[in-house]
């Protein structure tokens, strides 16, 4: 059975995308409250044993740490990654965020979206979402650094030379970093369309 490390998974109940189906989930974070399976900070991933993954998830994580942490992170999630492996990672779109802003002459406590949490503001993208970092009275949930779908790319490039990254909704990117050339399994698996297979497979 393949397996997924959650990375700053929080709650159990929040989804893995579809096509983890099936996968062994292990869930990884710094809050006992969500009860991980590993209770540790995602800066100390590359103390686990080494290549025992096939894939890392993190989904709105990453802009939590300073950006030489980050690179920390994503050195241990290299780290616990199998060979053939990859990062799937989810962070806010900045760059979209600041052509809206520009745009639609948006003020930074208006709303950009709305969310099951509830409404998320301009400044929430850029530096964390208000109403969790007043509930918890904790900096963590506090945005240290942001990215575009540019800067995503060159920053994770580092550990994982071939990377996908496009824009989503609600302002938010997602990339797919590989530490070798992807199979045509791997890319299918995430939905890639086939002329983009064939060419990062040529590649």
């Amino acid at each position: 059975m393949r397996s997924v490390l959650d990375v700053g998974s929080g709650d159990a109940e929040i989804p893995l995308p579809d096509y983890y189906a099936g996968w062994r989930r292990v869930r990884l974070d710094l809050d006992p409250s969500s009860k991980p399976d590993l209770l540790l900070d995602a800066r100390k991933i590359g103390e686990l044993p080494a290549a025992q993954f096939d894939a890392v998830y993190t989904s709105h994580n990453l802009e939590h740490f300073h950006r030489h942490e980050g690179r920390k992170v994503l050195a241990g999630c290299a780290h616990v990654l199998k060979p053939e492996g990859f990062i799937d990672i989810r962070v806010p779109d900045l760059g979209a965020l600041m052509r809206a802003v520009v745009e639609k002459k948006m003020d930074i406590d208006d709303v950009a979206y709305q969310s099951d949490a509830g409404p998320i503001l301009v400044r929430d993208v850029i530096y964390g979402f208000h109403v969790e970092i007043e509930r918890s009275g904790s900096d963590f949930y506090a945005h240290k650094t942001g990215f575009t779908e540019k800067s995503l790319g060159n920053f994770i490039r580092e550990f994982f030379p071939f990377v996908l990254s496009t824009a989503g909704g609600d302002y938010e990117l997602l990339a797919v970093g590989f530490k070798q050339a992807p199979s045509r399994q791997s890319l299918s698996l995430l939905g890639v369309s086939a002329d983009v297979v064939e060419k990062l497979v040529r590649s």
